[in-house]
């Protein structure tokens, strides 16, 4: 499948051939889609500008699961045929398994261009069938070889994750051990196919580890400078607008729970600052998802669903309330390592970087981490338990006020057919009510019938409602309003 497509581009002041490529606000952490070979050139030369030396240290991180090859500088994914266009959810892919994966999808391709006169049949995000004569076929590994020879210290690592859920544990230690011995200005560039989710959370994790660096290497040494306001730095002390909803301030019964154990609520605090940075512009940020707010937005979605996109979507919002928990706590595993790199070193860190008041501002590229996430994990393995039982506890739908459901059970069971108009009419009374809190607008309204739909065949009489109940499972009819509505009435007549 091709990765670029019509409408790829999602921001302003693209990079050709790099789609979304942006800066974090206040961090030398770089996201974007996967580039075209030229894209990747022009990435590297705008991350170094004039002033980062071309030979110094870059680190880019590749995200995606699916291998990829460039045929003519464009490249081309291997997916299974029921993903094309897709998020492409493959399992448990490793590096390993990518580059192996990758080296037999170039192999692949050369067999088919060569069967088919040096033209090669791919597919487009919308299945559509496309044909290239074919100039010139390599893999990923080798395009990024190619690039070392401008850019030397470019360092290249792939940490396959999944689109929802949050990266494994390792994942999480796989990228800190790559970022340890960078500079606080080495250059971090994270992509997948697009520049969402899957690179965002990466950009996520990356900005938190250089929040590590800036308290570990810094935060003591400024204490040593008078008149300076040391709560001015702290990012603990971020504070998200009160007036937003608490599903969009991401005050979820799992992360409650979660800040509980912790002990430690600076960590949802600086969590959500990144994750802020890293969201569009209305959250302060210069990217595409806001990945906390993005569980809130497809909460209300949900309520305007049918069962079977339900059924989906709810599995995306667990999803997305594990990789939100998971990110908080590497927030304060990320925190402590920064504690600990400040107040508990050896003689000779002591000796070498120690401070007036005994703290320790040891160098960015020199820090070192005690514990890794994995074993952070271990030692609060209660956290497991927390998020894999409660990422569900969300209230899926809305109550019916007991007074309303009470007055509606008792116009249908006096009189049905007589009280019909009434009931109805009290239905949407009641669902206006209940969703004043939505915009106007198409959302609103598909959320009203819904609730209308399913409130009417909660009333129904006994025998009506074994009757729909039945034509349901046979699909001669749905759980809709009008439907249910026309069985209850015409049907009946044409029945008899």
């Amino acid at each position: 499948m091709a990765d670029h497509f019509e409408k790829i581009q999602k921001l302003p002041d693209p990079i050709v051939g790099c789609p979304n490529f942006r800066r974090v606000p206040g961090y030398k952490v770089y996201c974007c889609g996967q580039p075209t070979i030229a894209g990747f050139e022009a990435a590297l030369a705008k991350v170094t500008g004039t002033a980062y030396p071309k030979e110094g240290k870059i680190i880019w991180f590749n995200l995606r699961q699916e291998p990829n090859v460039y045929v003519n500088g464009e490249p081309i994914c291997a997916r299974p045929p029921n993903k094309i266009g897709e998020y492409a959810e493959l399992g448990n892919v490793t590096r390993d398994s990518a580059k192996a994966d990758e080296e037999e999808f170039v192999k692949v391709c050369e067999g088919r261009a060569k069967e088919n006169g040096g033209k090669l049949k791919f597919v487009d995000i919308n299945k559509a069938e496309k044909e290239v004569e074919v100039k010139e076929l390599v893999t990923l590994s080798s395009v990024i070889e190619g690039l070392k020879a401008k850019f030397p210290g470019l360092v290249h690592m792939r940490i396959p994750v999944c689109n929802s859920a949050a990266p494994l544990e390792s994942d999480f230690d796989i990228l800190v051990k790559t970022l340890v011995g960078s500079n606080i200005n080495t250059p971090v560039i994270i992509n997948d196919q697009v520049g969402l989710s899957r690179a965002t959370t990466g950009c996520v994790a990356a900005c938190l580890f250089k929040e590590f660096q800036i308290s570990a290497s810094f935060e003591g040494l400024v204490e040593t400078v008078p008149g300076v306001n040391l709560d001015l730095l702290k990012m603990d002390r971020y504070k998200m607008d009160p007036t937003k909803d608490a599903l969009f301030r991401g005050e979820f019964e799992v992360i409650k729970e979660l800040v509980a154990e912790l002990k430690d609520e600076g960590a949802k605090s600086e969590c959500d600052k990144v994750i802020d940075k890293n969201g569009p512009a209305k959250s302060g940020g210069t990217g595409i998802k806001q990945l906390r707010e993005n569980i809130a937005e497809s909460k209300l979605s949900y309520e305007i669903m049918d069962d079977a996109a339900q059924v989906f979507l709810k599995s995306k919002i667990m999803d997305n309330i594990h990789k939100y928990f998971f990110l908080i706590a590497f927030t304060a595993y990320i925190r402590e390592a920064a504690e600990v790199a400040k107040s508990a070193g050896t003689d000779e860190e002591k000796a070498k970087n120690g401070l007036t008041g005994g703290k320790i501002s040891t160098p960015a590229d020199q820090l070192k981490l005690t514990k890794s996430f994995v074993q952070y994990m271990e030692e609060h393995a209660g956290l497991r338990n927390i998020v894999e039982e409660g990422k569900g506890k969300l209230q899926w739908e809305r109550d019916i006020p007991a007074e309303a459901l009470a007055n509606l059970e008792s116009l249908a069971a006096t009189d049905f057919k007589a009280n019909l108009g009434k009931i109805i009419h009290d239905i949407y009374q009641t669902a206006h009510t209940m969703f004043s809190d939505m915009p106007q607008g198409d959302h609103k309204k598909r959320a009203k019938y819904r609730f209308a739909s399913k409130t009417l065949m909660r009333i129904l009489p006994a025998n009506l409602k074994g009757e729909v109940e039945g034509l349901i499972e046979k699909k001669t009819i749905t759980l809709d309003l009008y439907e249910i509505l026309g069985q209850c009435t015409w049907g009946q007549k044409k029945e008899v």
